[in-house]
Parts: structure tokens; sequence; C-alpha cells
């Protein structure tokens, strides 16, 4: 149960706040800029308003979930630090004696009381609508780009999945105690999933038998992951791979599994909109609905900048119909002529090469026809065969007795006269010079947010996650901006 009326906190203790809690922290900051009270409009129909026991605030738990965006750290450890750091206290809207929640509330909290809230559009906007009342979003561009994110269980089998977790661990003991080595158990020669699980146990059993190492901050963090995969193995028994992860290709050599977070960035580095999905999705197929939604939050679009990825035909006659004008290169392959089954395969620009609707890359392309002579030329794109014949999809797709599986799309350089023009200005390529912040901002994401690895596994999981980093780094941003503005 959760009560509509706010509580005045009556606490002797207070004042302290005034003390250790300074002016430019940017969690009071944080708090002094957002008034979060739209969180308990939205989420007030997932609890009960007469009955039961009263439950944790709404906002303070979404608040331990945006210290934990912007920290980077697990669940167990942002509850630890919020018993003794006192400006998580005062951002959490506690008295200073006041007692923490379990960090499995947070888990729960993520599951019963998130679902079917679109979060991800709600926080963006918020931050958006922030940003233009205080007047820190003038220009009318935004900048679009998408960003992977490796599946938190990636790949690897379990085994490894255990060993590359628990080498971590023992790897970190090391620095501050080599004489651990003597008290670990030995190393599992078994193959068995369940082998090694049990030398994981031991594991964090001789650590924690250990409170001068188990106690240090670098080892404690570690080991938390652990214990979590330990326990997400107890619990879901087979987790190697993410059910709802996906191969995607960021060269012809490389690829990663997981998802993607495609985005819209105001000239201001506030991000506008962000829609998240699976790894093997195109980048280009979802521009319009950035701008839309970019649109939606209040923002005015003249400009879109992006890479070749966003040049394809649909895009050049949506954003020539909204008089938007669209700063992407050309790229032949994508934005040239028609080509069959255009929702089925998609181009992927860092590799090259098109991924068929089981997310399989080409091998090779080859150029067919010649200039100037009737017929129109063409790139051939060819898949592996030995996948296209154990593929699921194979049906409406690949003949069985079919010696080869190719897919072709043709080249015609007049379809795009306007936008050549336009690609070989000096305006142009002055526009496009700006590109470049948006993957400063991808960075940011990933390296001060921990958004190069998903934290839970399923698509819901992800767009939580991407929603509070999000909201995260546009806070920080407008906090920043309004410093200049003094």
């Amino acid at each position: 149960m959760i009560s509509n009326q706010e509580t005045l906190n009556l606490s002797p203790f207070m004042a302290i706040y005034d003390i250790v809690v300074p002016k430019d922290n940017m969690l009071r900051q944080i708090n002094e800029l957002v008034d979060f009270t739209f969180i308990l409009e939205e989420l007030k129909t997932k609890y009960c308003l007469d009955n039961g026991r009263n439950a944790i605030p709404p906002i303070r738990m979404f608040k331990y979930l945006l210290l934990k965006a912007i920290f980077d750290v697990s669940d167990v450890d942002i509850v630890e630090r919020s018993k003794y750091d006192m400006s998580f206290k005062f951002f959490l809207d506690m008295a200073p004696e006041d007692l923490v929640i379990d960090s499995s509330s947070l888990t729960k909290f993520r599951r019963l009381r998130l679902k079917d809230v679109s979060l991800l559009d709600m926080l963006i906007g918020k931050t958006v609508e922030i940003a233009l009342e205080k007047k820190i979003i003038k220009s009318k561009t935004i900048i679009v780009d998408a960003t992977h994110t490796k599946a938190r269980y990636n790949q690897k089998s379990p085994k490894e999945f255990l060993q590359e977790k628990s080498k971590k661990v023992r790897k970190t003991v090391y620095q501050f105690d080599e004489t651990m080595k003597e008290k670990f158990p030995p190393k599992t020669t078994s193959n068995e999933v369940k082998d090694e699980l049990a030398y994981c146990e031991e594991v964090i059993a001789v650590i924690e038998n250990e409170p001068k190492i188990a106690h240090i901050p670098a080892i404690t963090e570690k080991l938390n992951v652990l214990k979590e995969v330990v326990e997400d193995y107890h619990e879901q028994f087979h987790y190697s791979t993410d059910a709802e992860a996906r191969v995607g290709h960021k060269t012809a050599d490389s690829s990663f599994f997981g998802y993607k977070t495609h985005i819209a960035m105001s000239d201001e580095r506030i991000i506008t909109a962000a829609i998240v999905t699976t790894g093997e999705k195109s980048d280009g197929k979802y521009l319009q609905e950035l701008i839309e939604k970019s649109a939606q939050t209040g923002m005015t679009i003249a400009t879109v900048i992006g890479d070749t990825a966003y040049s394809e035909k649909d895009n050049l006659q949506f954003t020539k119909a909204n008089d938007i004008q669209l700063v992407s290169k050309l790229n032949p392959n994508i934005s040239e002529g028609h080509r069959k089954k255009e929702d089925e395969f998609d181009f992927n620009k860092d590799a090259g090469m098109y991924v068929c609707p089981a997310g399989h890359l080409a091998i090779r392309k080859a150029r067919e026809g010649k200039k100037n002579q009737g017929a129109n030329q063409k790139y051939t794109y060819y898949f592996d065969i030995k996948k296209c014949k154990t593929c699921p999809l194979k049906e409406g797709c690949y003949k069985e007795s079919a010696k080869s599986k190719s897919y072709g799309v043709t080249i015609k350089s007049t379809e795009h006269k306007e936008q050549v023009t336009f690609q070989n200005t000096e305006e142009f390529k002055e526009i496009a010079k700006s590109r470049y912040k948006i993957e400063a901002k991808n960075s940011e994401l990933k390296n001060g947010h921990g958004y190069d690895t998903a934290s839970s596994t399923g698509l819901f999981g992800m767009e939580i996650q991407g929603a509070t980093a999000i909201f995260a780094v546009n806070l920080k941003r407008i906090i920043t901006l309004l410093k200049e503005k003094e």
C-alpha cells in the first residue's frame, strides 16, 4: 500500500545534511532540479492505495535504481553504500538514522512495478522538458546513432562463464594477498557444470571466511558479481545465453551478442529519444521513429545528422516531406533503387554486407553488369549455404536443392541527385562535423554507466537499464550546462 500524501520527515538529525552534503554535490543538485513526483503519478496504479502493508515509497525505489545507473555498481553494493553515504541518504529522502532496503527489493521493484510502464520515453521526456524550461536546448538539430550492449550471459558455455567470473575474483584477491592461493580449492578438471558451480561456491566461502580480505571494496564488488551469477544459475539452471539477445555485427570480422540502443541527441548533447532493440536490427530503420519521439518531447527539428546507415530511400523521402535536412552520406547499397524483401534483409553499414532475417551476415558480394549498357548494375550478396541448410527460417527463403543463397540490390545512382548535390556542399561537410558528439555520448554511457554489458537478461531488463542510464547522463549534462550559464 502507498499513500497519496507526502510525509514530512521530523527526524532531529536532518540538519546533518546541511553540513555533510554541500550545495555543489551532484545528488543534491539533481534533487533540486527534478520534481520526482511524476514517478509516483506513473506508478501509483501498480500499488494498492487503501489496503495492505505500507510499501517502500516508489520514488525512493526508483532513486535506488538511478543511483545504480549513476555509479555503475551491483544492487548489493548500492544498498550497502546507502547505509553510510550521507549524500545517498539525502538523495533517497531518508533520515540519517533510517534503515535501508534489502537489495532483493530492487529486483522485485523492476519486475513487478515497472512492467508495462514506458519508462524509457517517460524519463527522456522529463529531462528534455527540464532542458527546454531552462532554455538549455536552443538548437533544432538532432544527431542519431546506435550503440551496442553485450548480453549479460554471452555465448560462452555455462562452465566457461563461471570460470571467467571466479578468475576475476581470484585475480583481485591476489593483488592484496598472494598467500590466498594456498587456501583456495584446486581447480576442477571436470567438464561438468555442476562441478564448476561447486568450485565457485567454495571460492566464495573461502573469501567470506577471511574478513580482512572480504571487506576490501575492490574484492567485495567482484565477489558480489560472482554470487549473483551463482544464484542466477541455481534459479535458471541454463543461463549461458540470453533468450532475447541476438547476434549483431560491428564489422565483417567482428560481432557481438546482445542488444542495440538507437539514440537521438540534440546538438547540446541531451538525448531526446531512444529505442532498445535486439542486436541484429538495422540502424536506419529507426530514424523516423527517433525523429517522431524527439518531436513529442517538444523539440523542433530542422536538421538530422547521421552516418550512411540513415540514407535509405524511405528516410530521404520522409525527411524531405517534413522539411528536415538529412545530413547523411549516400551509400549505393542501401539508398538507391528498389530491392526485394526490403523489410527482411537489412544492410549492416559497419560490415558492408547484408544480414538475413535469421541474423546471418553475407560472406561475400559481387558487382554485376556493365556501366552504360542498358540494364542497371547490381550488387549480389552471397550467404553461407551451410547455415541456410540448418536455419529454422529457411522455409520460403532457401530451396532445399539450391547450391547457393544470394540477395541482389539494383544500383540506380540517378535516384538521389539532390542528396548527391547536397553532400558535396560545404554546408553539408560543416554540419556533418558534429556527428562525433554522439560517439562521445555512447562512450560515456558505456564507460561511465556500465552500458557496455547488460545488467540483466531480456529486452525488458535492457530497456530499464537504458532508461535509468540515459536519465542519469541527461541530468548530469543539464547540471553542467546550467553551471556554464552562471
